[in-house]
């Protein structure tokens, strides 16, 4: 198998960025936050887990910094705005990578992909990580709105909803309140995090199906709820959060009960991207469910 980055080109003529690293026999496929997040969260994953080891790809979807990016103001390009299409594209990168009987993790919105891709295409895989992504948008927006109302004065909440109510976003206290939530909740440790003159994050892909911030859920993901369906992941699966995690963890204790073959970890001192907050916890979590799922040991 290939290893390093390569562009791939996919039957619509768009192209994405991928990169594989490790020459390890086991295979992991790694699926980016946001959306329109970036595969630079998963740079170090081969370094961590033992490139000898573990061989991790990852690839940027549809719109991110790294792949190309339609102008999704021509109607003509709406189609590649929706959870079918970029799961399709998950399938056709797969392809085109030549995996198969690989792992898939997931992180936040590529953890709800990654649920969605296990439930049509589980055949191919050997085993589910879900990373920060419980099962449900129903119950993640009253999490967030509890976090908030917990962890910022009476005044500062009804001052931001205020600005949502009018669209104000790039209000200065507004965004001051929003970093406030996101050092606490999102990424606690951003010192670990990568470093750009500018943002990578693509905005038109995260405020079609988020809105704003994390803790604005206006988009088209609303409604989304596989609930119903997790019973029906039969491979090893892990999941794992942060302990203060955007997520709500008692969501997250309901699907490890509901997925048969589930283990369920917290990662100490971290948000929704724990394995930035606090590498050397995730990556033994990470490391164990590998090690554990290729010696049949895992329970």
């Amino acid at each position: 198998m290939f290893e390093g980055s390569k562009v791939l080109t996919l039957k619509n003529g768009f192209h994405l960025f991928s990169r594989t690293v490790g020459t390890g026999k086991v295979n992991l496929l790694c699926l980016h936050g946001g959306p329109g997040g970036t595969h630079e969260e998963f740079e170090n994953f081969a370094e961590m887990l033992g490139p000898d080891k573990v061989r991790v790809s990852m690839y940027d979807q549809l719109g991110s910094f790294f792949s190309d990016q339609p102008d999704y103001n021509n109607p003509e390009n709406k189609k590649y705005l929706t959870l079918d299409y970029y799961l399709s594209e998950l399938e056709e990168v797969r392809q085109q990578l030549g995996l198969d009987d690989f792992y898939l993790l997931g992180h936040s919105w590529g953890g709800l992909l990654a649920q969605e891709y296990a439930l049509k295409y589980g055949n191919h895989l050997k085993g589910l990580i879900v990373m920060s992504m419980i099962d449900s948008i129903e119950e993640y927006t009253p999490n967030v709105n509890r976090l908030r109302d917990e962890t910022l004065s009476a005044f500062d909440v009804e001052y931001m909803r205020n600005v949502e109510e009018q669209e104000r976003f790039d209000d200065p206290k507004y965004q001051q309140l929003v970093n406030v939530l996101n050092g606490n909740f999102v990424m606690r440790h951003p010192e670990n995090g990568a470093k750009h003159l500018v943002s990578h994050n693509a905005s038109p892909v995260y405020n079609y199906f988020q809105g704003n911030n994390e803790f604005v859920m206006v988009g088209k993901l609303n409604g989304w709820d596989r609930r119903n369906d997790v019973q029906n992941l039969k491979m090893p699966t892990l999941l794992t959060f942060g302990d203060h995690d955007t997520m709500p963890l008692d969501a997250a204790k309901r699907m490890e009960k509901k997925i048969p073959n589930s283990r369920l970890v917290l990662t100490p001192d971290g948000g929704h991207c724990h394995s930035v907050d606090n590498p050397s916890a995730f990556f033994k979590t990470l490391g164990e469910f590998l090690k554990d799922v290729e010696n049949n040991d895992f329970k």
